[in-house]
C-alpha cells in the first residue's frame, strides 16, 4: 500500500510517496519524479520503508517561482526537509542521474542524516578530463532548446549521453503528456546546467561518516555516465558496484535491481 503526502519547504511544496515497511530507504531522482520509480520501489518495500518524491519543481512538486534555478544544494535541503516530516534522523540513500548528484550534495550538507549513500551514475562532468567540452555541449544544448524546442535538445542531450539515433525520441514517436513536456522544459531550462557543474567535495566525503556506493549499469559501457561514475569511484577511492541494465535499470529490471540494491545496503 502506498501513501501520498504533501510537504511544504520554502518556495515549494514537495510530493512524496511512502510504501512498506522496514528500514527507511529514500529512492530518488532528478528529474525523473516519484513515478519512475514506482516498480522498483515496490519490489524494495517488502524489505523497506521506501520514500519516492519529485524533485521541485517535478511533477507533482509545485515552486511559487517557476523560474527558480533546481541545484543540487536546494535538493538536498528538501530531502533532509523530508526526514524532518517523517521523524527520521538518518536514512539509506539511493539516488540515480541528478538523484545522484542529490544524494552527494545530501551527504556533504547533511552527512548525520545519511547512512548509506548509493550514488548510481551522476552525471558529474566537470570530473572528466574534457570537461571544457561538455560545458560547452551543456550550454548547446540549452541554447538549443531556447532556439528549437525540445525534441532538438534531446536529440543533442542523448548523442552526447553516448546513446545511438534509435534512442533518440522524435515527434513522430509516442506523444509525450504535457507534464512529460513540461517537466522536460524545466529540466533544460533550470536544471541540467546546476546538476552537471557540481563538483563533490571529496576530502569531505572521504572523512565524513557517510558510506558512499557508487553504482554503474552493466550495459552502460558506452555512455557518458559510465566515465563520470568511474572517476567519482577513483575520487573517492571505493569500488564501483555493477548494477543491472544500463542508466535507468530500474525501470527496465526492477526485480533484479532491487536484489542487488539490498544487497549492497545489508
Amino acid at each position: 500500500m502506498t501513501s501520498t503526502h504533501t510537504l511544504t519547504v520554502p518556495g515549494a511544496r514537495l510530493h512524496y510517496e511512502v510504501r512498506g515497511a522496514g528500514p527507511l530507504l529514500l529512492v530518488m531522482g532528478s528529474p525523473m519524479g516519484a513515478a519512475a520509480f514506482a516498480p522498483v520501489a515496490d519490489a524494495l518495500a517488502a524489505a523497506h520503508t521506501v520514500v519516492t518524491h519529485d524533485p521541485r519543481g517535478i511533477a507533482g512538486s509545485r515552486l511559487d517561482d517557476p523560474e527558480q534555478e533546481s541545484t543540487p544544494e536546494l535538493r538536498a535541503d528538501d530531502v533532509a526537509a523530508l526526514l524532518d516530516a517523517l521523524g527520521a534522523e538518518s536514512a539509506d540513500v539511493f539516488g540515480s542521474s541528478g538523484g545522484a548528484v542529490t544524494g552527494l550534495a545530501l551527504a556533504e550538507r547533511h552527512p548525520a542524516r545519511v547512512r548509506t549513500l548509493v550514488a548510481h551514475e551522476p552525471p558529474l562532468l566537470e570530473l572528466l578530463p574534457d570537461v571544457a567540452e561538455q560545458r560547452a555541449a551543456v550550454e548547446d544544448m540549452i541554447d538549443t532548446f531556447h532556439r528549437e524546442g525540445l525534441f532538438a535538445a534531446w536529440r543533442k542531450f542523448m548523442a552526447n549521453a553516448g546513446y545511438g539515433e534509435d534512442d533518440v525520441p522524435g515527434p513522430a514517436d509516442e506523444k509525450p503528456s504535457e507534464q512529460d513536456l513540461a517537466d522536460s522544459a524545466r529540466f533544460f531550462a533550470h536544471e541540467l546546467r546546476g546538476t552537471t557543474r557540481y563538483v563533490p567535495d571529496a576530502a569531505a566525503l572521504r572523512s565524513g561518516p557517510v558510506r558512499v556506493v557508487v553504482g554503474l549499469g552493466a550495459e552502460s559501457g558506452r555512455l557518458i555516465t559510465r566515465r563520470t561514475s568511474t572517476a567519482l569511484a577513483e575520487l573517492l577511492g571505493t569500488p564501483l558496484v555493477e548494477f543491472p541494465g544500463e542508466h535507468a535499470g530500474f525501470t527496465d529490471r526492477p526485480a533484479e535491481f532491487a536484489e542487488v540494491l539490498s544487497k549492497v545496503l545489508a
